[in-house]
């Protein structure tokens, strides 16, 4: 496009790394939604289609606060739907023993061993209340 050529070129390179870098996060979170639930409005009243969105939103703000505080490397940059095949669709169980609970999971999950280093992670965190 020549128009957005002209209009940028005065424009120093950072400032334009900047800006590209910036929308290529929006369009990742715009992907990342259609994703979690935006891409078909599921109801005909507009008011239920108001919470669906208020879902949709939670959903990723849950996973937004997922990744920086529990995920550390590749798996921090994993898509939802990548998300929902290798952590959030393990085999496990909660077991109440001695007034305590446990979670087991599957041993023989692939990624088992990022779901327990998110759980540490997020064990090491302070308790805000």
């Amino acid at each position: 496009c020549r128009r957005y050529r002209l209009s940028t070129k005065d424009v120093p390179i950072a400032a334009l790394e900047l800006r590209h870098r910036q929308r290529a996060r929006a369009e990742d979170r715009i992907r990342a939604a259609r994703a979690t639930g935006l891409r078909n409005l599921p109801f005909h009243d507009t008011a239920q289609n108001r919470i669906w969105l208020e879902i949709v939103q939670i959903a990723l703000d849950l996973l937004a606060w997922m990744a920086m505080l529990a995920l550390t490397g590749k798996p921090r940059l994993w898509e939802p739907r990548r998300l929902r095949l290798r952590l959030f669709s393990i085999a496990a169980q909660l077991v109440t023993t001695g007034r305590r609970r446990y979670l087991r999971l599957a041993r023989h999950w692939p990624w088992a061993h990022v779901i327990m280093q998110a759980l540490a992670r997020l064990d090491t965190l302070p308790n805000p209340g």
